[in-house]
């Protein structure tokens, strides 16, 4: 049977999955003062950052509208989705609205919306996962019932040069930004199993940041000869690949992959910002 896999943009893709016709980015809307930017493939990192850089006001993010998901419902046998964590987005709840229309004019259709309960590249592993799963002729209902239990043992740990675009928009609590980047300390941050942020621990510096969390990887990482790792970074690629390499050495990872973030993800993890998930 045909599939098809929707996934918001907060998904970093790689260049293989950006080629899949499988694989369809449902795009989110970024405002920064009066300019919109739309979370395609026109997106301009650099200029975005310079914007994010020089503007006062907060940036704000728009979650596709249900209409954004629902017109590529018919375009396959089975419809599955994948979106950034429903704490910290509408658009999971935006495919599930969409998801509900669709199913009460066709009730035997199989479509099904995954909450990553992350983001970045956290939402590309769980694409990668589909596709291994549809690719061994995996049912739908073992897609579903395989690719849920693979997020819930999904890990992301992530350190960033700037909390200013997390604080702002209300995604950190308990935590003095202000005070952390005046004192040059950057967290180390993990996603929760329901999708929410949590702070691990702190260092002074991005390189000191950087591995204390490759530390952490490797204190809790089971099973990692069947696992992929995968970093999202935000113009960093260097540190990116620095960060792959020493945990490489010293995990066994099966594979691995690098990502730059695309626009939400880079409203977020702000310049020099790194994300690693397995």
């Amino acid at each position: 049977m045909s599939y098809i896999i929707l996934c918001d943009s907060c998904a970093d893709l790689t260049p293989e999955l950006k080629a899949n016709k499988n694989v369809v980015s449902i795009p989110l809307t970024i405002t920064v003062d009066d300019k919109e930017i739309i979370d395609d493939a026109t997106f301009d990192q650099a200029d975005f950052l310079a914007r994010m850089k020089a503007s006062k006001e907060v940036p704000k993010s728009s979650c596709p509208a249900p209409d954004e998901y629902l017109k590529h419902f018919d375009e396959a046998d089975e419809v599955y989705a994948v979106t950034l964590s429903g704490n910290l987005s509408g658009s999971y709840g935006s495919a599930k609205v969409a998801a509900d229309m669709y199913e009460e004019e066709n009730p035997s259709k199989k479509v099904h919306i995954f909450d990553s309960c992350s983001a970045c590249a956290g939402e590309t592993l769980l694409v990668l996962k589909i596709i291994e799963l549809k690719e061994a002729g995996a049912s739908f209902e073992e897609v579903v019932e395989k690719v849920t239990e693979y997020r819930d043992i999904k890990k992301t740990k992530f350190v960033l040069e700037s909390l200013e675009s997390l604080r702002k928009n209300g995604r950190l609590t308990g935590i003095k930004a202000v005070i952390a980047e005046a004192l040059n300390i950057k967290p180390v941050m993990a996603g929760t199993v329901e999708g929410n942020i949590e702070k691990l621990g702190q260092a002074r510096g991005i390189d000191k940041a950087v591995a204390l969390m490759i530390s952490y990887v490797e204190k809790d990482v089971t099973d990692p000869e069947n696992r992929i790792l995968g970093i999202s970074h935000c113009n960093c690629y260097e540190r990116a690949v620095a960060t792959r390499d020493e945990l490489m050495k010293r995990i066994p990872f099966k594979d691995s992959f690098i990502v730059d973030t695309a626009g939400i993800s880079s409203l977020y993890a702000n310049d020099g910002g790194l994300v690693v998930v397995y």
